[in-house]
């Protein structure tokens, strides 16, 4: 491709994008022409997304690309990274919330305390994005978009992800609801949830470190996915670039799975 890039002359702020999915969309959304504000509680990380950046251009921390330390489960925290991602670049165009934690635990093994702790992060984390986002993006007056991580285990059940499918589950529908309002309020906001299968992230390496049995936990879901692998997280930021982009502008309320054709069996 020459000329412009697919996103040229936006703005997008993405959490988690000290490491996997987060990253690679940092990476690939920076690749197509928009200015990044890449957060993150892993501050190394996230610099060095923005180092990767910068090192690709050839420009400067700042000039296309920047960091900001955040906790997505705090309220105030939302309000200053949306703040100073619009201040350092102009306004807001694409929001993607990429942050997330898991655990793999069934009802009787999970304590409330680790409910409490996923559903903070997965699900109330992308509702401050969410609401914080949308208030941004109306204020730049040419739409937006917001592109929820969900999971496949917000579509089906897993015996041993209690918390995890429910905080999942949470984000299909909370993206449909945010998508109604800013449609009947024509704010020009879209918000789609992305549903992929386990991808090689640090956050999946580690949950299957802490299952009894890693390696056989590993090669049972290799099995269950007809395509016979885990997948990038190069291949599902394809799919969030195309959700930031124009390409999209007819598409919103839905959920986008990319899974191997885990689901379709």
């Amino acid at each position: 491709m020459s000329g412009r890039g697919r996103v040229d002359g936006k703005v997008a702020l993405i959490t988690g994008g000290a490491s996997g999915i987060g990253r690679a969309s940092a990476l690939l959304m920076a690749a197509q022409g928009a200015r990044v504000m890449v957060s993150d509680m892993d501050e190394a990380g996230g610099n060095e997304t923005v180092a990767e950046i910068c090192a690709k251009s050839g420009s400067q921390p700042g000039e296309i690309a920047s960091f900001r330390h955040q906790d997505v489960t705090e309220e105030q925290g939302w309000k200053d990274t949306v703040a100073a991602t619009a201040a350092a670049y102009g306004g807001l165009d694409i929001l993607v919330n990429s942050a997330g934690v898991g655990i793999m635990k069934d009802v009787e093994a999970t304590t409330l305390e680790e409910w409490r702790w996923v559903h903070a992060v997965n699900t109330e984390g992308v509702f401050l994005g969410c609401k914080y986002g949308i208030g941004a993006m109306k204020e730049g007056g040419d739409g937006g978009s917001i592109v929820n991580l969900s999971s496949v285990s917000g579509l089906i059940g897993g015996h041993n992800m209690a918390a995890y499918n429910s905080s999942k589950a949470g984000v299909r529908l909370l993206s449909k609801s945010v998508a109604l309002h800013c449609a009947r309020q024509g704010y020009g906001i879209r918000c789609n949830s992305v549903h992929p299968t386990f991808i090689e992230t640090p956050m999946v390496k580690a949950m299957f470190e802490n299952a009894p049995e890693p390696e056989k936990v590993r090669q049972k879901l290799e099995r269950q996915v007809p395509i016979g692998r885990l997948g990038q997280p190069e291949e599902v930021a394809d799919m969030i670039l195309y959700l930031g982009s124009d390409e999209s502008r007819f598409v919103t309320g839905s959920e986008f799975v990319i899974d191997g054709g885990l689901t379709a069996m």
